[in-house]
């Protein structure tokens, strides 16, 4: 393949991978916006400018869409995990490639739950059953995603070894919790500063705090 053909390759799959976002951004936001039952497939395809018929080149159900939301990211984390420098310590590194990923630019740590509303809407989201099956099949595939980064991080062997499928089980749990947290704390907080105390806890092997 001459590199004409896999600089068109690298661009097909990148277009393809920013729909897959696209749509399942709208989803999310339609969702939380309108309530799981008041959005269609049409209305996603609508607010995302593709037709029903890409949607449906993508994805099979709303439920789909935004699981793929959670995979993606952890998939960018995997892809941070493995630019960063050997040198770093492994859970600076975690931390760092996490909070990019759950917190934006700009949003002060916060994410998007410090507006109550939308948190409100983002755990009505989480307790459809049709989306909790598809979170812990796209969970699954993100941990084997991950656990391939800290293999090649730590020179460890992804499907013999338990330290990088164990790293991965606690990184999907840990950001999980951080979320949840969050999305019931009342008064609201900060989404960065919990992911950190989460990682620097496990960092430091998780002792018990003092009273």
């Amino acid at each position: 393949m001459s590199p004409e053909d896999e600089a068109r390759i690298g661009l097909r799959e990148r277009k393809k991978r920013e729909t897959r976002a696209a749509l399942s951004l709208a989803t999310i936001r339609l969702c939380v916006q309108r309530g799981w039952d008041n959005v269609t497939v049409e209305d996603i395809a609508a607010a995302a400018d593709v037709s029903v018929r890409t949607f449906r080149n993508y994805f099979s159900s709303k439920a789909e869409a935004i699981a793929a939301s959670h995979l993606e990211r952890m998939l960018r984390i995997a892809d941070a995990l493995r630019a960063q420098p050997d040198t770093e310590p492994l859970w600076e590194s975690v931390a760092r490639a996490v909070e990019a990923q759950f917190v934006p630019q700009g949003a002060g740590g916060a994410g998007a739950f410090g507006d109550p509303r939308w948190a409100e809407g983002v755990r009505l989201m989480l307790a459809e059953p049709a989306l909790q099956g598809e979170v812990v099949k796209a969970s699954a595939a993100a941990e084997a995603q991950l656990a391939g980064a800290i293999a090649e991080r730590t020179g460890t062997d992804a499907v013999r070894d338990v330290y990088p499928k164990l790293v991965a089980a606690v990184i999907g749990a840990g950001s999980a919790m951080a979320v949840e947290h969050c999305l019931r704390a009342d008064p609201p907080v900060a989404l960065g500063p919990v992911l950190r105390e989460v990682f620097e806890r496990v960092a430091a092997g998780l002792p018990i705090p003092q009273q």
